[in-house]
């Protein structure tokens, strides 16, 4: 969590067109994460039923990805992120359905807890034009997360967390690869390469193989809350590195967003 928390202060920082953005991530994410697989000696080999669900949930992350930088251009790291985390709510309401899985009752009340919390933690909400574009691209940005991860929950248990995200960055990387050519950025990309070069490696070769990995572990809806932490993390980053301080409301919004962590990571460990 803490190393997919970064990528709010950084989709801030980076100043180029949300494509060539994560075009670039997902491509030098893509090599990094095929390097370490070689090195690890781990098989690409994936059955051809498999397949359909791989590509198709790659495009929802590429989907989730860019409205959700879309939504932290138009706004701040706060709104960005928060908006973008009411996906655990729509995760706790599509598990049930897609996956059959028995609803309960709990994961809507925490749910709920992260939703007041969210609230809280942008007390500078505005109905101005951006502000509300914002909300929306990051409310359909959860949409597709919440969707990305319930189609991979079933082939996190069965292949390796970082053969997965090669093949997903791999497929965004491709699909983006003709925003290059739109947009004339060559200086641009060479200027912001650190920042784009962490955001590969950090947030997404790291911090992604590790969130699939823990689908071997818990449900959707588990992860989805647990994760529920990264606004928390994000605003402090944010406050660190791009001087964005937090008010006294941001700060209990916070509170009861790890109270939900705490509160389902308890339960889930028993």
């Amino acid at each position: 969590m803490l190393f997919i928390s970064t990528s709010g202060a950084l989709g801030r920082y980076v100043q180029l067109p949300v494509p060539v953005t994560i075009a670039s991530r997902a491509g030098l994410a893509f090599l990094f994460l095929l390097l370490y697989c070689k090195w690890k000696k781990i098989s690409f080999r994936i059955a051809k039923k498999d397949m359909p669900v791989i590509v198709l949930s790659s495009l929802f992350l590429g989907i989730h990805w860019i409205t959700y930088f879309y939504s932290l251009q138009l706004s701040s790291v706060a709104i960005g992120m928060l908006s973008m985390f009411t996906y655990p709510i729509i995760t706790a309401m599509l598990e049930p359905i897609i996956l059959k899985t028995p609803f309960q009752r709990i994961h809507f009340v925490l749910g709920l807890l992260v939703l007041c919390g969210i609230y809280l933690l942008a007390p500078d909400f505005k109905s101005g034009n951006s502000h509300l574009i914002a909300v929306g691209l990051g409310v359909f940005s959860a949409l597709a997360y919440a969707i990305r991860n319930i189609m991979l929950k079933s082939k996190g248990s069965r292949y390796n967390g970082s053969m997965l995200m090669a093949y997903q960055t791999g497929i965004v990387g491709f699909v983006l690869a003709p925003a290059f050519f739109m947009y004339q950025v060559g200086g641009a990309i060479a200027e912001q390469w650190p920042a784009l070069v962490a955001l590969a490696l950090f947030t997404t070769a790291i911090g992604h193989t590790l969130f699939i990995n823990c689908f071997k572990h818990f449900t959707i809806t588990t992860v989805s809350i647990i994760s529920s932490i990264q606004p928390v993390f994000g605003i402090i980053i944010g406050m660190i590195f791009l001087s964005e301080i937090p008010s006294w409301t941001t700060v209990i919004g916070g509170v009861l967003i790890l109270s939900s962590v705490v509160i389902e990571s308890v339960r889930s460990y028993k």
